[in-house]
């Protein structure tokens, strides 16, 4: 329903728009073109965005393919802007005390590459992190991306049954985390699942629970059967497994799976998203590309992020924009702090923030809002639910966020599926989802057969952007293929042919 409401509001817009132009769209279909009627381009500054109307009763969305899609992976993502804005200030995390250039994560983050390579990891290894914000947590997503092995973000917050159910499901091999933060004693709750921890060779568990997990390291404190990450690091520091590292890396590929998030979605318990270096580095180039970043002075592209790392909003949105485009980020605090936020924004001069609905309005409800500076504030993106126009109005007049945008996606969408321009109205930014983003196709589809349908239809995304599987669990991937919600998956992303047993119907014309 949700989506239903989003896209007819959107449709609404559109058709107020002055900017509306001539009647075009083309719907590749199997290498075939169907050609819609009352499909337009919305005019704009910006070149890379098509808003359709609906048609009969029908709904498809396309947007522009004129900028090229990145093949690199998330590490040649950090060479290259390590390279390009060395001295830039690349992450602050003021509650340890730690700021680096672009230059110095890159070289935090291949020592700890190949001191994870030299445990004996190897490419298509899982290792969960498993904690709140922290250097260690963003040290630790890109050194996994530049070794080949795949990120697990686990929830902070999971218990003993979550935990056990994440890390059986997804084979992790290692896992590394805090001993505790507040309440959550992280070691004690892997201990009850592994009781054999406490007496095991550091890197070499033989649990009967998890079978698969053999490495658990320690992002701060010493701990029995676990590896230091500090050690890790420092071991990477040695010629012999830096070599082992530049060896690896000739045979990683920007279509490897590289991330395994967590969602629930609607049903059942969490499943496993998929996510490429491709997905990830093209959704954040994308994502800042719509943002402006690209045209503003370092010091109006210093982000602060209190959105958790675990979640896309974080690592996509957070990390993986930073590492595109040369900005800063700013970890407010280790988990969410409204006045934490306001006193980064104050100190940092930070000039975007990222946030869900509910964290804005605590931020705006803070008692002592008006004794922070935040005359550095231009902007941001709001997203995870839907957000009140009368919120969105008060981030634009208090907190000064002209900029300000609204993202709608999913984690099997790498995530962000639609976003507004910067420049686009209040109303615009109140009554809508957004614009749809570059290179991607929306449609609401009827159950199988698969085919355009009403709009209140189950909303279906094809493009570059798709998940390579819900990880370990074939039948609900089969299943959301059944009900058309991903038909085109491995044809966008490959090249490939559609599933066999998954009949085609063309839209009526």
């Amino acid at each position: 329903m949700a989506i239903y409401v989003g896209m007819l509001r959107l449709a609404r817009l559109c058709s107020r728009s002055p900017g509306v132009l001539g009647t075009r769209s083309i719907l590749a279909r199997g290498g075939q073109e169907a050609r819609l009627q009352a499909v337009r381009p919305l005019s704009s500054r910006e070149t890379d965005v098509t808003v359709p109307l609906p048609i009969g009763g029908f709904s498809y969305i396309q947007g522009f393919t004129s900028d090229s899609l990145l093949h690199k992976t998330v590490g040649q993502c950090l060479e290259a802007i390590a390279q390009r804005f060395p001295d830039r200030e690349a992450l602050v995390v003021s509650q340890e005390n730690i700021r680096m250039t672009f230059a110095q994560l890159k070289e935090e983050v291949d020592k700890a590459a190949s001191g994870l390579l030299s445990l004996g990891l190897r490419k298509g290894d899982r290792l969960g992190m498993w904690g709140p914000n922290s250097y260690a947590w963003v040290l630790i997503q890109l050194a996994t991306a530049q070794a080949g092995i795949i990120l697990v973000s686990v929830n902070p917050a999971y218990q003993v049954m979550e935990l056990e159910y994440a890390l059986k499901k997804v084979g992790c091999k290692a896992l590394a985390f805090p001993k505790q933060f507040k309440s959550q004693q992280y070691y004690q709750i892997l201990k009850q699942i592994c009781p054999e921890l406490e007496k095991a060779e550091p890197g070499a568990l033989n649990s009967q629970r998890l079978p698969d997990l053999t490495t658990v390291i320690s992002v701060d404190d010493p701990l029995p059967g676990t590896l230091l990450l500090k050690e890790v690091v420092a071991a990477g520091g040695e010629e012999r497994h830096r070599a082992r590292l530049q060896y690896s890396q000739q045979f990683l590929s920007c279509h490897d799976p590289i991330n395994i998030q967590f969602t629930s979605g609607t049903t059942g318990r969490p499943k496993g998203a998929t996510l490429s270096h491709y997905n990830i580095v093209n959704n954040s180039n994308l994502i800042g590309k719509r943002l402006k970043l690209h045209l503003k002075k370092p010091e109006e592209i210093r982000m602060v992020l209190p959105s958790p790392l675990y979640h896309c909003l974080g690592s996509v949105g957070g990390t993986m924009v930073s590492l595109t485009h040369g900005t800063t980020l700013i970890l407010s605090s280790p988990t969410f702090d409204g006045k934490k936020v306001l006193e980064t924004i104050s100190k940092e001069r930070g000039s975007f923030l990222y946030g869900t609905p509910t964290m804005f309005v605590d931020i705006l409800n803070q008692p002592d809002f008006s004794s922070y500076d935040i005359s550095s504030m231009r902007g941001g993106v709001i997203g995870g639910a839907p957000a009140h126009p009368e919120l969105i109005r008060s981030m634009i007049d208090k907190l000064n966020m002209k900029e300000m945008v609204v993202a709608y996606g999913t984690t099997e969408n790498s995530p962000v599926t639609f976003l507004n321009l910067p420049e686009d109205t209040v109303e615009q930014k109140t009554e809508s989802v957004g614009r749809i983003m570059p290179h991607t196709e929306v449609s609401s589809a009827c159950p199988a057969p698969p085919r355009l349908g009403p709009s209140s239809s189950p909303t279906q995304v094809s493009g570059w952007r798709w998940i390579h599987s819900h990880l370990c669990l074939p039948s609900l991937d089969w299943d959301a293929q059944n009900q058309g919600w991903g038909v085109e998956r491995q044809s966008r992303l490959r090249g490939l042919p559609p599933h066999p047993k998954v009949k085609r119907q063309e839209a009526p014309a």
